[in-house]
This record gives structure tokens, C-alpha cells and sequence, in this order.
């Protein structure tokens, strides 16, 4: 069987000398002045060609010697045409590295994973981020300290897991369905360092959201008929409105309102905290950490220490329903967080001087109970000659604070107290709170009643 002509060494030589892999790659600068890599190929093929063709046809069979066996021809033939595969390679390499020249060097592209659509984690902010902290929608602010089980208080809601909340669609009325919260171990009496004072709700209304509403009442409400504080932001009322009353006897109060344009956000965010705290004022209201409005006290709170309770309608009182999602609900008691009341709407100060009671101001600050128990002692056995045939002075004092209010037996025993201490404390007449206002009209009414005169129910000296 007839192969074709074998090739001589030399033949191979001078096919390899030729070869384009051999020659080193033209820099940018001679590029104009090489021939193409094509041209170059086409020369040294046909040049090989001839060469090899020359050296066949002066070459007999008996100057090559004996061809030997077919699996001998077939070896050197495998050689030879692996070295045409290798020469081949080596032009693909150089081909690469001179596109790779020319077009600078590769970019990886970093592959992105597709979002999950069902991955409803919150996205937190650039600044949340920054700070390496976070806070999940249903949850409060680690600044706020209202953990699940903290020593100020505790999470009344949710009771179990994470899940929120909302009322009934079609509700028979503002009870069905409603969410009640007993508000344990609240103390109204003057002065308590003791019993909880502050009620926070994390919440969402989504931006269709009409209206949502939450009441506070005494244990006596008579199925809500009675409440203490109400709170009920209207999205499109007037322009949006925020309206804090009272109702006593199914009979609403006068109510004051705030425009929604002046406040933070409540309706189409995420989430948001509404804190309520009750001090002897009244209701103090507190939207992401601005003080909204107040609401002073227009009922008398349950006298000691007892509860209250919390409702989250499910309707206003014509069965439309509420449109609103409760997170969670702490309860617990925290320092006062009103400071300047200038512009706060609700804010009528009650110019009535108390007759008995001293403000003592200018202590140091108070950072411990253990303190708060020496300064009350302190000021007992200062203020003890201005207790009367007993001897006793109340004496209020709370933590954080740098004041204390210290009540005497009588008017004329305060006007002594204040000439003989001022060289000790910076003491001045105290204003009676709305609270205190509301206690000694009520007296004064019951006194009234039983046929007694002012004079013989209270001793003013």
C-alpha cells in the first residue's frame, strides 16, 4: 500500500526552522513593518513544500534504505504529525497573547446571585449599616431598653413568636376582635418612684390606612364606655389629624388635634414606636421619640396601686374597621422623657401655686436606687420641724433626677421653710399638677355635699 513519500531529517528541519512558532512575537511598535501572521504561514508553506518536494524527487527508494514494517511507517508518521499539532498550539498561544496586548488586560465579572422575592427581611439603612446595627420591624430599638424580660419592665405582646396583630375585616363592633392588655401594677400615688409609667407600641399602617386607635382605662371602663386617654391618628382628615381625647359616660371630651404634617410618619412606613408615659400631668405622647402632644388628666386615675388596661379597637364607634398591624407592646416603668414643653399641643400649665409643697432643685444626680433612698432620707430629717406635731414631711424623689419635692404640714409652715432653708437648699413654691388640682376639687365637692365648708374639711395653716 502505496503512503506517499516519507521526509528526510533534513526535510523536518527545515520545515521546523521555518515554522512560525519560532519566531518571536512582533512588538506594537514593528507591526506595520511584519508581515502578517497569514502571509508568513502561506510563505513558509509553500516554501517547506517545494523543499520537501526537491529533496523527494533526488531521493530514491534505496537511498532511504529499507522502509522496515507497516507499524514502523506508521510510528514515524504519528511523529511527525504531533509536531505539526504542537507547532499549531504554539501559533494559538501567541495569537491570544497578542489579542491580549492589544485589548489590555481580562475582567472577571463577579457573578450575582438573583434576590429571593420571598425574602421579606427588612433592608437596612446605609447609616444602620455603617453602624453594624440593625433593628427588626417588630421590634423596639436597643437604645429604647424594652427587651422581652429587662428589670424596668417587660413585652406584654406578642405572646408567643412574632406574629402580629390586626383586627377582624368586617367586625360586628369595636369590640369583636378587639386586642385588651392588662397594664399591671400602675401607681397613682403622688410622688411614686415604684409602679410603671410608660407603655410603648411598635406598629404599622400601611399608607391606605384611614384610622387606627388605642385606649387606655381603669379597671371600672364599663366595656370601654370610660377611658381615660385616647389616641386615634385620621390619614385624611383635614389634611390628616392626630386626635387625643377622653370619653366618660359614652360622651367624648373635647379633643385636641395635631396635624399629621408635623409629626413623624405614621402611615406607609415600615414600622413605628408609640410611647405613652402617665405621670402627674397626664398623658405624655411620644412618636419616634418626639413629644407630640400631651393630654392632661380630665378624670381622676384609680386611687393606689393597681392596673390598667389597654384596647386596641377593631372599629370606630360607626363598625368601620381599623386598618393597622400591632408588633409588639411593652410596659414597664422609665424616667420622664417630657423636657422643654414649649409648642407641645395639650400643654396647659396649671399656674395654681401649691400651698404645702416645696421644690427643692439643684441636687446632685441620681444614679441608683441606693441613692434615691439616701436622698429621701436626707431631706426627711432636714425638712422634720416642718412636719407639724408628727413630724412627717412626704418627700418625693426619682431617679435620674436632680430635684426633689418635699410637702409640709401647712401653708405657714412652708413660708418658714423656705426663709430657714434657702441657706442650705434652693427651694421654691411648687405648682400643684392637674392631677392634684382634680383630687382637691373632689374633695372640695364631697365636703360640699356632707355640709362642710373648705375650712373644716382641709388644714390650710
Amino acid at each position: 500500500m502505496d503512503r506517499g513519500p516519507s521526509l528526510s531529517p533534513s526535510a523536518s528541519f527545515a520545515a521546523k526552522e521555518y515554522s512560525p512558532s519560532f519566531a518571536a512575537a512582533p512588538s506594537r511598535g514593528e507591526e506595520s513593518q511584519t508581515p502578517s501572521k497569514q502571509g508568513a504561514r502561506s510563505t513558509v508553506s509553500d516554501d517547506s513544500s517545494s523543499s520537501i518536494s526537491a529533496e523527494a524527487a533526488n531521493c530514491d527508494e534505496n537511498s532511504l534504505g529499507p522502509r522496515g514494517s507497516d507499524d514502523e511507517y506508521d510510528d514515524e508518521y504519528d511523529d511527525e504529525y504531533d509536531d505539526d499539532e504542537d507547532d499549531d498550539e504554539e501559533d494559538d498561544y501567541l495569537d491570544e497573547d497578542n489579542r491580549a496586548l492589544e485589548s489590555g488586560p481580562a475582567i472577571k465579572k463577579k457573578r450575582v446571585e438573583p434576590e429571593n422575592p420571598w425574602d421579606e427581611k427588612p433592608k437596612p439603612s446605609l447609616i444602620a449599616n455603617m453602624g453594624g446595627d440593625s433593628t427588626p420591624v417588630h421590634d423596639f430599638s436597643k437604645k429604647l431598653g424594652m427587651s422581652k424580660i429587662s428589670l424596668d419592665g417587660s413585652v406584654l405582646f406578642p405572646y408567643e413568636g412574632n406574629l402580629p396583630w390586626e383586627p377582624p375585616a368586617q367586625p360586628a363592633d369595636f369590640l369583636d376582635g378587639c386586642l385588651q392588655l392588662e397594664l399591671p401594677d400602675f401607681d397613682s400615688s403622688a410622688g411614686s418612684h415604684s409602679g410603671n409609667n410608660t407603655v410603648a407600641v411598635k406598629f404599622h399602617a400601611p399608607q391606605e390606612s384611614k384610622r387606627f386607635s388605642i385606649n387606655i382605662a381603669a379597671p371600672n371602663h364599663n366595656d370601654y364606655n370610660n377611658i381615660l386617654f385616647h389616641f386615634n391618628p385620621r390619614h385624611f382628615k383635614k389634611g390628616g389629624q392626630l386626635v387625643i381625647n377622653d370619653r366618660n359616660e359614652s360622651m367624648w371630651g373635647n379633643d385636641i388635634s395635631v396635624p399629621l404634617s408635623t409629626l413623624p410618619l405614621m402611615f406607609g412606613v415600615q414600622s413605628c414606636t408609640l410611647i405613652v408615659q402617665i405621670n402627674e400631668e397626664g398623658f405624655d405622647v411620644f412618636v419616634e421619640g418626639q413629644h407630640c402632644a400631651r393630654l392632661e388628666h380630665r378624670t381622676i386615675l384609680p386611687k393606689g396601686k393597681g392596673p390598667l388596661f389597654l384596647q386596641f379597637p377593631s372599629s370606630d364607634d360607626y363598625g368601620n374597621p381599623e386598618n393597622w398591624m400591632v408588633y409588639r407592646v411593652w410596659w414597664g416603668r422609665k424616667r420622664a422623657m417630657a423636657d422643654v414643653l414649649d409648642g407641645v399641643a395639650g400643654v396647659n400649665i396649671y399656674s395654681s401655686v401649691h400651698p404645702r409643697k416645696l421644690f427643692v432643685s439643684g441636687l446632685p444626680k441620681l444614679r441608683s436606687e441606693p441613692e434615691v433612698d439616701l436622698r429621701r432620707a436626707e431631706l426627711e430629717r432636714a425638712f422634720r420641724k416642718y412636719g407639724g406635731a408628727s413630724g412627717a414631711v412626704a418627700v418625693s424623689v426619682q431617679k435620674n433626677s436632680t430635684f426633689a419635692f418635699v410637702e409640709v404640714a401647712s401653708e405657714g409652715q412652708a413660708e418658714l421653710a423656705l426663709r430657714e432653708m434657702a441657706r442650705r437648699y434652693k427651694v421654691n413654691r411648687a405648682r400643684r399638677t392637674k392631677h392634684e388640682a382634680l383630687m382637691e376639687e373632689r374633695a372640695a365637692k364631697e365636703a360640699a355635699e356632707k355640709g362642710m365648708g373648705k375650712e373644716g374639711g382641709v388644714d390650710w395653716d
